[in-house]
């Protein structure tokens, strides 16, 4: 069966364009040309993938995208973005996108970005069975939960993925590199401040609240999850 993917652009030749040309390649795209509309009906589609423009009408694809995950979907989203507005990127990235693509962008490269989103996102992690903690933290890989002192702690997929990378160090200090390239894969653009937003979006949710910090970063050489070693900056 095709994977369906939801559409929301409100230019409706470029919409009929990508549907066209993802129906090329066995994807079943739904066109929307109203947030409003995607965020009243989100979660009646069983989308597998969700493309977001941010400038639409009725509410804006960020403003859709803080809806899907206010209501606790884990569904890997796509947020289409204005040509040098970094401001967009940051935005869409906190408010729970899994990645974005600048436009103009070329079909190649929105059918790649897609593809990785499938491989690693909450559709496509596999269970490993295995459990990681650190002081009172604690992950299992095969429920991918997360807990803190026994408290649950929810986090989407990217943030979980993040966490996980960093648990598996074991307290060594993960460079900003091999993050990139464990979460978003190698070919995510690196110029971006990602890390850092998803290192903030963590150390709300397992830090906040509580005197002892396990997040860390130490500068210009990365991050690490453990008890204060004295070298965060």
């Amino acid at each position: 069966m095709a994977q369906k993917i939801v559409l929301l652009e409100d230019d409706k030749k470029l919409a009929k364009e990508v549907k066209q040309f993802l129906s090329n390649h066995d994807f079943n795209c739904i066109e929307i040309h109203d947030g409003q509309e995607l965020a009243d009906k989100f979660n009646t589609f069983g989308a597998e993938l969700f493309i977001l423009d941010i400038n639409v009408p009725g509410i804006s694809g960020i403003e859709v995208c803080k809806h899907i995950r206010q209501q606790g979907s884990n569904t890997p989203i796509l947020m289409l973005t204005a040509l040098g507005e970094v401001d967009d990127r940051v935005n869409a990235l906190e408010s729970g996108a899994d990645d974005y693509l600048v436009k103009p962008f070329s079909f190649d490269e929105l059918k790649a970005r897609i593809k990785a989103l499938l491989r690693r996102g909450a559709y496509a992690m596999q269970p490993e069975g295995e459990t990681f903690s650190i002081a009172d933290l604690e992950i299992n890989s095969a429920e991918m939960s997360v807990k803190r002192a026994g408290k649950t702690v929810e986090l989407t997929p990217k943030e979980y993925k993040l966490l996980e990378v960093l648990m598996k160090a074991k307290g060594k200090i993960v460079s900003r590199k091999a993050i990139v390239e464990g979460v978003w894969g190698i070919n995510f653009e690196t110029g971006t401040n990602a890390v850092e937003v998803y290192i903030n979006f963590l150390r709300n949710k397992i830090d906040k609240g509580y005197d002892v910090k396990l997040i860390h970063n130490r500068s210009g050489y990365g991050y690490y999850v453990g008890e204060d070693h004295g070298t965060e900056s």
